[in-house]
């Protein structure tokens, strides 16, 4: 029997609420992705250009520290991944998180939220960190989105 999970980060909850539909939808493990340190509204006002996360986005090879691990991440053999947009790119924490893992042999399948963006560079940008997996097309979901689409979209994962 396959094992999934649905690990995602989110800075304003959008995301979250995805996340945990989604894994509520497959029957899926739910991870939250913290940062070491949590993101202030300031750290993340993306028209500062010295506000933390454009400071970590302009530099690609940025890891912000994760709080926590997923516990007997061997046991899972698909992994969707949440996270918003970040100038058309996973936050840098995304690249943190996956690094962190063995992933040889399992699929991670991106799953975004962005109030206009689409998926840009996302999976040229994780690429890189997913190594050993198979890193699948991810896909931007509206907020509004029904349990079943979910449904039918991870059933080809």
């Amino acid at each position: 029997m396959s094992k999934t999970l649905v690990a995602y980060f989110s800075a304003s909850g959008v995301t979250a609420k995805l996340a945990k539909l989604l894994a509520d939808t497959i029957g899926a493990d739910l991870h939250e992705i913290r940062p070491e340190k949590p993101y202030s509204s300031a750290d993340l006002d993306w028209m500062n250009k010295k506000s933390r996360s454009s400071v970590e986005m302009n530099d690609k090879s940025f890891r912000p520290a994760v709080a926590n691990k997923v516990e007997n991440m061997e046991q899972y053999n698909r992994v969707f991944v949440g996270f918003p947009i970040w100038w058309y790119v996973a936050p840098t924490i995304i690249n943190t998180f996956l690094e962190q893992y063995d992933l040889t042999g399992k699929k991670v399948i991106p799953f975004v939220t962005s109030g206009s963006s689409g998926m840009g560079n996302t999976n040229a940008e994780l690429t890189e960190s997913c190594k050993g997996a198979v890193l699948c097309d991810g896909r931007r979901f509206n907020t509004n989105v029904k349990a079943t689409e979910l449904k039918a979209w991870a059933e080809n994962f």
